[in-house]
């Protein structure tokens, strides 16, 4: 044999010892029964805590309580060589020794060949830990993050808003700004199109929100200190430190609502989606994150209020305003549930040719609050209040029920010198409602009312707003009921595109009106309205007429019928009806048109 290479098979067989005998896992060969042949000393010390009585002797007894499964597992192991199991995590749970101790072992098994099998034991007590705290840290995050849009949502707001409150800023370390957004037609977009596609645009307006805001910023933020976050719904907020000057936050609002506005097209719609912001310049003001935020959202709701598309900036005293229209919102809850509203109905006259008046010729119902403290509260107090809280189409939908109730009364008290046409007013919520025409056919139904006596008044800006509110107009023409384009001349439509909307009366708005009598500019635009309208075979009525002169002014242009202070003031149902019988002598026939 040869010297040399015995003495280097020896040196080989003396490192391989050395490593088995220094290896920071455990090893241990084991027979097809689990006899423990061969181990080192990691795997006895990572052993031993588990040892009965009867020693280390075999592997699956000592592994029993643990594992019980590992010999079953072998097994059913056929493979001539392989992997049986890898990894397994066996808990120690009280068998673990004191501090520092392992309290999870790693349990691989292999297959050598058909009589021999090793155990590879590891202490995966660490990697239990990092893995419990990278799981923590992604439940955290998830936590933080708005599922849909995966921005940080509402929580993660809190916590940014809360450092910054707690940050002891130097004089020039800039200020914090807080911008809060809300979309201004999400609501109908949502009904009309489905959730659908409300989550798509909500995704869409995400992406432009980062694409305005992606650093740099026209370097206006120090170290880009902001986030960009969704709030819950179609509300999103702006957070943005650092900044030097109030021109530069005005800038970024500006720059919101031009890339916000600009048109969607989702699931073959174009969507129009404008947002209205709130600012709070130096929410390090505030004691409380959750105070920065409804400050910013008082001042979005003032944007709202002042048409939407725009930012306001918050002062103190919209707090006061924004306490009272809650105190509002609670009370009008009460007044539905309670009966507390009731419907006043204000004449709408006929001016026939030689200056006589057809007193019959409809009234428009209007709607007021009988407050129990207040007494009555004036409709402008709480109709934007409604709209805003979602009460406008059960408030709406209460007044077209009673007005057609109390005109089928007047029908049968007064026969032929009763009103011929009841005029109601209808809110972009019930004009978002599916099904809203069929209901309006119940209600008629209901009251025994044919639909050709009943006006629905809408406004020029919905009208004109898009496809699916002329959707919903063209099925109301379609129940019979006739429509009316109220307050012409205030919103987006003009003379030439009146033919593309499906109205059957327009109504003069009242600022026209009330220079009639001394404008030749505002007699000028009345002429033209009531010539095109006749034209395409449209009544008009002129509001608000509080004059003889201006009563003359718009007879003289030869518009059907006017409303305003003039003939009568909004009455109450009993007075409506003594008006009615006053004027009883200078009513015109049953028979013609109204």
């Amino acid at each position: 044999m040869n010297t040399e290479s015995t003495i280097n098979h020896h040196d080989a067989y003396e490192a391989l010892v050395q490593f088995l005998y220094r290896a920071p896992i455990g090893l241990v060969q084991i027979d097809w029964a689990g006899s423990v042949e061969l181990l080192n000393p990691m795997a006895s010390n990572l052993l031993m805590p588990l040892v009965g009585s009867d020693g280390l002797d075999n592997l699956y007894t000592v592994l029993h309580a643990h594992a019980p499964e590992l010999s079953a597992m072998a097994s059913a192991f056929t493979e001539p060589s392989g992997v049986i199991c890898d990894a397994l995590r066996v808990p120690l749970g009280d068998a673990a020794g004191g501090p520092g101790a392992p309290e999870v072992l790693s349990i691989s098994l292999l297959k050598l060949d058909a009589a021999r099998l090793m155990c590879v034991v590891a202490d995966a007590t660490l990697d239990i830990q990092r893995e419990r705290e990278t799981l923590a840290l992604r439940l955290k995050s998830a936590a933080r993050t708005d599922a849909l849009t995966k921005m940080p949502n509402r929580a993660a707001v809190r916590d940014q808003l809360q450092s910054l409150l707690g940050f002891n800023r130097s004089t020039d370390s800039g200020e914090v700004a807080l911008l809060f957004m809300n979309c201004d037609r999400f609501r109908q977009i949502n009904d009309t199109l489905g959730q659908a596609a409300g989550d798509a645009l909500l995704v869409e307006i995400s992406q432009r929100l980062r694409a305005v805001l992606r650093p740099p910023t026209d370097h206006i933020a120090k170290d880009n200190g902001q986030m960009v976050a969704r709030l819950g719904g179609d509300e999103f907020v702006v957070i943005l430190d650092g900044m030097r000057r109030l021109e530069d936050v005005e800038r970024i609002a500006h720059r919101l609502i031009d890339n916000i506005g600009k048109p969607y097209f989702l699931l073959d719609h174009e969507i129009s989606c404008t947002v209205s912001v709130g600012l709070v310049w130096g929410v390090s003001d505030h004691t409380d994150p959750d105070e920065a935020v409804r400050d910013a959202s008082i001042a979005m709701v003032e944007a709202k209020r002042a048409g939407g598309a725009r930012f306001a900036m918050f002062d103190t005293g919209m707090r006061e305003r924004a306490a009272r229209r809650g105190d509002i919102e609670s009370d009008l809850r009460t007044a539905l549930h309670e009966g507390q509203l009731f419907v006043v109905y204000q004449p709408v006259v006929g001016l026939l040719p030689g200056g006589a008046t057809d007193y019959s010729a409809g009234v428009e119902a209007l709607v007021r609050w009988q407050h129990p403290v207040r007494g009555v509260v004036p409709p402008f107090e709480f109709i934007e209040v409604a709209e805003q809280c979602g009460l406008i189409g059960a408030l709406g939908d209460f007044v077209l029920a009673r007005a057609c109730h109390d005109f089928m009364r007047w029908r049968a008290e007064l026969g032929s010198i009763a009103p011929r046409l009841m005029a109601v007013n209808l809110s972009r919520a019930q004009l978002g409602q599916e099904g809203f025409a069929a209901s309006v056919r119940a209600t008629l139904a209901q009251a025994g009312m044919e639909p050709g006596a009943l006006q629905l008044e809408v406004t020029e800006s919905l009208a004109a707003q898009d496809q699916d509110i002329q959707q919903r107009l063209h099925e109301l023409k379609a129940v019979g009921v006739t429509l009316a384009l109220d307050d012409f001349g205030t919103g987006y439509s003009s003379l030439s595109s009146l033919h593309l909307l499906p109205v059957d009366t327009v109504k003069i708005d009242r600022s026209f009106v009330s220079q009639a009598d001394t404008s030749h500019h505002h007699r000028v635009l009345i002429e033209a309205t009531v010539k095109v309208a006749q034209s395409l075979g449209m009544g008009t009525v002129a509001e608000g007429i509080e004059t003889a002169a201006q009563a003359q002014a718009v007879r003289d242009q030869h518009c059907a019928k006017g409303q305003g202070y003039l003939f009568s003031r909004p009455l109450v149902d009993a007075a409506l009806v003594e008006w009615v019988k006053q004027h009883a002598g200078a009513a015109i026939p049953q028979g013609l048109p109204g």
